[in-house]
């Protein structure tokens, strides 16, 4: 075991709207370290939200984020042999990892032809409450319901 718990590293702001939370979203999305890359997708894709919907781009960015987020989840656990799927609450830091996780996954999964395209289109889907990314916040719900009757072997 550890002696004590690594200290919280904490992001600076990107450049254009000064908000932590893009540029851990950009830090998902860059692959191969092609952060300036990642930084310019991710910008056209807001730009592309806001010609789409008519709204500013980043408040439909942050309600498709917290539509994504997901309050409850399944961890596996071992009693007596036997491997119970228990429901348990998701911290604050992981329910946003994994709503940016499921965003650029699904979005990298769309049909449109650019990056930037797709992640505006799972941006908006999601903002509207649609999309792959909430299917699969719900099918998650929905399993944590459906294992509720053994919430009772919490960690």
């Amino acid at each position: 075991m550890r002696k004590s718990k690594p200290k919280k590293r904490y992001l600076p702001a990107d450049p254009k709207f000064q908000d932590p939370l893009v540029t851990k979203f950009v830090n998902y999305l860059m692959e191969r370290g092609k952060k300036s890359l990642a930084y310019k997708i991710f910008y056209n894709a807001i730009d592309i939200v806001e010609k789409k919907s008519g709204e500013n781009g980043l408040e439909v960015w942050k309600r498709a984020m917290n539509n994504v987020m997901p309050s409850v989840e399944v961890k596996s656990r071992r009693v007596g042999g036997a491997t119970f799927q228990v429901p348990v609450e998701i911290r604050p830091e992981r329910r946003i990892n994994l709503s940016i996780k499921w965003l650029i996954d699904y979005a990298r999964q769309r049909n449109e032809k650019t990056m930037m395209d797709k992640l505006a289109g799972e941006i908006i889907a999601a903002a509207k409450g649609e999309g792959a990314a909430i299917k699969k916040k719900d099918d998650t719900h929905r399993m944590a319901e459906a294992n509720k009757a053994f919430s009772h072997f919490r960690f």
